[in-house]
């Protein structure tokens, strides 16, 4: 390594390499469109760096030192990856890629939105791979995003982190689940819940989901002086519907989320009386992706999923 100039230019090495080739100084002049004597001198200073004549006299003309055989393939292989370096990275083409993708969101994601997102990728790139990760209070998604080791971040933020690329994917409506055939179920009509009901209803709620977030209905009712009562809480949120659905616990929760289990479980739907924000969903990802082709695919893949769920209720 001491022979080493400190800038050693790229140029050297086609040289190199297209000595090593045509084995003939006029050729590599012509190719190169330079004069003979500059690419004579390139010779001399490749042979003062690596200590080896390079090429030699033979019967047939010039023919390469076996030191100077063993350089073609790694002058070849530099020259390779520095065009690799500079050349723009073609596009993306879902359909012949094999890429995994990895996409971290909270249990609490409605089914249909993800399974659109899923069939959309199985279809779009048949070949690629997707892998879905929990995202819970322990998960440091930022580092795993600047890290590489997570594509997306799907889930809700009152304020989403900084330093983090977001868009919007929809806002879901706030609303509460119950035992279709319990008592106050039978004799309440779904837009009849009064404040006073909501907040004394035995509630099933969840624990801590996301680092640092209380959560949007707790975080609320604490602004307006309220208080619900919370006599269960899991870290499991898709347990709770299974909860509520064979006990007397009321579940707040998304619109997605609550009209999916209505659906598949004896389960009754009300409107809240109290006015709360929307849940706000978004997809977060790292500066790192930001222009990555097969990155803004698959961003637009999940915008385009949370569209179709959108339209759908």
């Amino acid at each position: 390594m001491s022979r080493l100039p400190d800038h050693l230019d790229i140029h050297l090495i086609r040289i190199l390499y297209l000595l090593l080739c045509e084995k003939n100084v006029s050729r590599v002049a012509l190719k190169l469109n330079q004069p003979q004597p500059s690419i004579s001198a390139s010779l001399r200073k490749l042979r003062e760096l690596t200590g080896d004549p390079l090429l030699v006299r033979g019967a047939r003309g010039m023919v390469p030192t076996q030191h100077g055989e063993s350089l073609l393939k790694p002058a070849k292989r530099i020259l390779d990856e520095t065009e690799r370096l500079f050349v723009p990275k073609t596009a993306f083409v879902p359909q012949e890629e094999e890429r995994t993708f990895h996409i971290a969101a909270p249990d609490y994601m409605n089914t249909p939105f993800f399974t659109e997102i899923i069939s959309r990728l199985r279809r779009e790139s048949p070949r690629s791979r997707i892998v879905i990760h929990a995202l819970g209070p322990e998960t440091d998604y930022v580092r795993l995003l600047s890290d590489g080791d997570l594509d997306l971040v799907i889930a809700n933020w009152d304020e989403p982190p900084p330093h983090l690329h977001l868009s919007k994917l929809f806002d879901d409506p706030i609303v509460c689940l119950m035992r279709s055939d319990c008592a106050y179920a039978k004799r309440t009509a779904r837009d009849a819940m009064s404040i006073e009901d909501y907040l004394s209803l035995p509630h099933a709620a969840p624990s801590q989901i996301l680092p640092g977030y209380h959560g949007t209905i707790d975080t609320f009712l604490e602004k307006q002086n309220l208080h619900r009562n919370v006599v269960v809480e899991s870290a499991h949120f898709r347990m709770l519907p299974y909860m509520v659905a064979q006990t007397d616990l009321v579940l707040t929760a998304g619109q997605q989320f609550a009209a999916f289990y209505e659906k598949t479980l004896p389960l009754k739907c009300y409107n809240v009386p109290i006015k709360f924000p929307p849940l706000r969903f978004y997809q977060l990802w790292h500066e790192r992706v930001h222009q990555a082709t097969e990155h803004k695919w698959l961003r637009a893949q999940v915008g385009a999923a949370a569209k179709a769920q959108a339209g759908l209720l």
